[in-house]
């Protein structure tokens, strides 16, 4: 069977669990070997942040459980990587030629 090696989620959460009580209840999962949550924007009543989940593991189905019991909701799956091995992302010629846009 093919595992899932990471998934990166943009998730909307209340603030209450903090973001802690989050990586814990997901690092739990069997097969995961690593969380990372960031907040990258906070609201009155909720936050956005973004969780990366490594490991390797089957599929989502356990995270969005334990997102979905604590009130929040996945916005978007937004990196999945797949297989034996981590494929990291490269930049493209697009991307470095908006990088260079930029400056």
């Amino acid at each position: 069977m093919i595992e899932l090696r990471r998934v990166v989620l943009d998730v909307l959460k209340p603030h209450d669990p903090n973001i802690t009580v989050l990586a814990k209840n997901i690092a739990e999962v069997d097969g995961i070997e690593g969380v990372n949550i960031s907040v990258y924007e906070i609201d009155q009543r909720v936050e956005n942040v973004k969780v990366t989940v490594e490991g390797k593991f089957p599929d989502i189905n356990n995270i969005k459980k334990i997102v979905m019991d604590i009130g929040a909701t996945i916005h978007s799956i937004d990196e999945v990587a797949a297989g034996k091995t981590v494929v990291q992302e490269e930049a493209t010629l697009h991307d470095r030629i908006l990088e260079q846009h930029d400056k």
